[in-house]
């Protein structure tokens, strides 16, 4: 039988004590903005840009994500961001990198708490299993484009343990890049750049396969404990790298477009988990 005594164990319980003091530290960082951000979206979407991405960063230092930023933003076009995923760190990660906005599933609308965060970023939601709402999703993320704003897809669908690139889904794609003469063109000037997140590092040491759990959020995890394990657990390093921009116009189709940005991203993770390979087993 267990003793209770293994709960409050000296090595968990300053872990315990820190995450609840990050835990607290965000929600008084996050609950006085949120009527502030909720002014600016609808008062000057412009400021309402902004904050996120100040607010971010400063979620990301409270949680000891150390971000290392390669590439930058196109400045001055609409910019799609087209990005592997990882975790829901990703949003506060990739944030804190640009100032952006999301794609997100619908069912993310519907999520407690996580919902009003979502919305109070302007994030773009899409009903996959409905076919029919792929062009309204189109229509919105090219009125957003238009607005200037820089939409980040995550264009697998799904998150993954962070060691590897899954195919990206046209079928998402398509909201992006709408079939010729469908009614939806994107904005004059609309850039694609890829984005991959790799988390590399973690109490200064790369992260090896069996250490993937502890960021990276799929299959059935639970948000919650997730959540939980990931504020008990040591500084974080993550790297973010945009790729260059390209004229969303040069791609035919969407299948063109899906399959240059997996290409793409799949080649930067892979270089940027071999540098840590590579680093862990120094002679």
């Amino acid at each position: 039988m267990q003793d209770w005594t293994d709960e409050i164990r000296p090595a968990g319980l300053p872990r315990r004590i820190a995450a609840a003091g990050k835990l607290v530290g965000f929600l008084g960082l996050t609950l006085p903005l949120m009527p502030v951000q909720a002014v600016l979206v609808r008062l000057s979407p412009r400021a309402a840009r902004r904050l996120p991405h100040w607010y971010h960063r400063r979620v990301c230092r409270l949680l000891g994500v150390k971000l290392r930023v390669e590439g930058t933003l196109e400045p001055g076009v609409p910019v799609l961001l087209l990005s592997n995923h990882v975790s829901w760190l990703d949003i506060p990660v990739i944030s804190a990198a640009a100032p952006v906005s999301f794609v997100a599933k619908k069912e993310v609308s519907t999520w407690p708490f996580v919902s009003w965060l979502a919305k109070l970023q302007r994030t773009v939601f899409v009903d996959r299993k409905r076919r029919t709402s792929v062009g309204d999703t189109a229509n919105e993320m090219i009125e957003r484009l238009a607005m200037g704003d820089a939409l980040v897809l995550f264009a697998e669908g799904t998150s993954s343990d962070g060691a590897r690139v899954l195919p990206f889904k046209t079928s998402l794609v398509a909201a992006a890049k709408p079939t010729r003469g469908a009614g939806a063109e994107a904005p004059a000037g609309a850039v694609v750049q890829t984005l991959a997140i790799v988390y590399t590092h973690m109490h200064g040491l790369p992260f090896g396969r069996a250490d993937r759990p502890l960021v990276g959020w799929y299959g059935d995890m639970e948000l919650g404990g997730h959540v939980w394990d990931l504020l008990m657990g040591g500084p974080i390093e993550v790297t973010v790298r945009l790729g260059p921009p390209v004229p969303l116009d040069e791609f035919a189709n969407r299948k063109a477009l899906a399959r240059h940005a997996e290409d793409h991203v799949r080649a930067e993770v892979v270089e940027l988990l071999r540098g840590g390979w590579a680093q862990q087993n120094k002679p």
